[in-house]
C-alpha cells in the first residue's frame, strides 16, 4: 500500500508543475495572446523555448520583457508589460516557457 501510494505521489509531482505553470499563465492573461502551441498575437510559448534554447540570458531576457515589454523581437506587434504578475511569479512563468519543446 505504501508503495502504491509512494509511486502515485511521485508520479503527480512529476506533472503537477506543468499544469501549476498553465495555470499561472492562464491566470496572469498571458494565454489571451499566446498559446502552447500555436502562434496567436503573440508566438506560440515552444517557439519562444526554441527561439531562446541555448542562451544562458534568456530567462533574465524573458523575465524583463514580461515585466517591462518589448517589441521587435517577433514582428511588429509589441508586447505590453504585464501588471498582473509579480517577479517571482514572472520567474516561475519563464522557466515553464523555457522548458517548453
Amino acid at each position: 500500500m505504501k508503495r502504491a501510494l509512494f509511486a502515485f505521489v511521485a508520479a503527480a509531482s512529476l506533472t503537477a508543475p506543468a499544469f501549476a505553470d498553465e495555470a499561472l499563465a492562464k491566470a496572469k492573461n498571458c494565454m489571451a495572446c499566446h498559446s502552447v502551441a500555436a502562434k496567436l498575437v503573440g508566438p506560440s510559448f515552444k517557439d519562444v523555448a526554441k527561439k531562446y534554447a541555448g542562451q544562458a540570458d534568456a530567462a533574465a531576457k524573458l523575465e524583463a520583457k514580461v515585466l517591462k515589454g518589448g517589441s521587435g523581437v517577433w514582428g511588429a506587434i509589441p508586447m505590453p508589460a504585464n501588471p498582473q504578475a509579480n517577479a517571482a511569479e514572472v520567474k516561475k512563468l519563464v522557466a515553464w516557457v523555457l522548458s517548453q519543446k
